[in-house]
């Protein structure tokens, strides 16, 4: 029903935005993937999946089209919902995904949040052969290990905190490309505001 949604950013968070069009604000819930491509940004242009169920209609906004065509093959497995997809989307990126699901790595999916053996081996099952059809759009970005001892120290204490260790390199990635002084302190309280 809807492919696409352009305007203003009026709020952002690592679960949602709030994009402005037409004077409507629409509240749009998204993965950290997309969010590290939004944060700081004025404006907004993001591919649509409208999730409609007995008591409410969700939209999900993904910052490019292969984002959400791996959404929607996720959600397409038995015992996958919209918010274990963006949870998988949250905790790797596109091609990490892809490479887990065609090189059959059940350890890599399990690590993420929900995702249990068998739920992981029917992903593999289910996706192995639909998933190398999935293009990958933008450049990806390398490796995305935290750039410095402190980094690599702050990481290792998030991630006793419980978070995912893809979204806990992300986040303190790019917070120490903003600012590589930060001390390891500074460093866990700003990826604390952002898990």
């Amino acid at each position: 029903m809807y492919e696409y949604i352009k305007g203003p950013v009026t709020a952002a968070d690592p679960t949602h935005v709030v994009v402005e069009t037409g004077g409507i604000g629409y509240h749009i819930l998204i993965s950290l993937q997309t969010y590290e491509v939004l944060h700081g940004q004025k404006e907004a242009h993001l591919w649509l999946h409208l999730q409609v169920r007995d008591d409410a209609h969700l939209l999900y906004g993904f910052a490019t089209r292969d984002e959400r065509e791996m959404f929607r093959l996720l959600i397409g497995v038995s015992g996958i919902g919209p918010n274990t997809a963006r949870m998988i989307l949250s905790a790797m990126n596109n091609a990490e995904v892809r490479d887990a699901l065609l090189t059959a790595d059940v350890v890599r999916l399990k690590s993420i949040k929900g995702i249990g053996t068998k739920t992981a081996e029917r992903m593999i099952l289910e996706l192995r052969d639909k998933v190398a059809k999935v293009g990958l759009e933008e450049a990806e970005s390398g490796a995305r290990a935290p750039v410095s001892a402190v980094g690599a120290e702050a990481a290792g204490a998030l991630i006793q905190l419980g978070f995912q260790r893809g979204a806990v390199e992300k986040v303190l990635t790019r917070l120490q490309k903003q600012d590589p002084t930060y001390t390891l302190e500074e460093l866990i309280r700003q990826a604390l505001k952002m898990l």
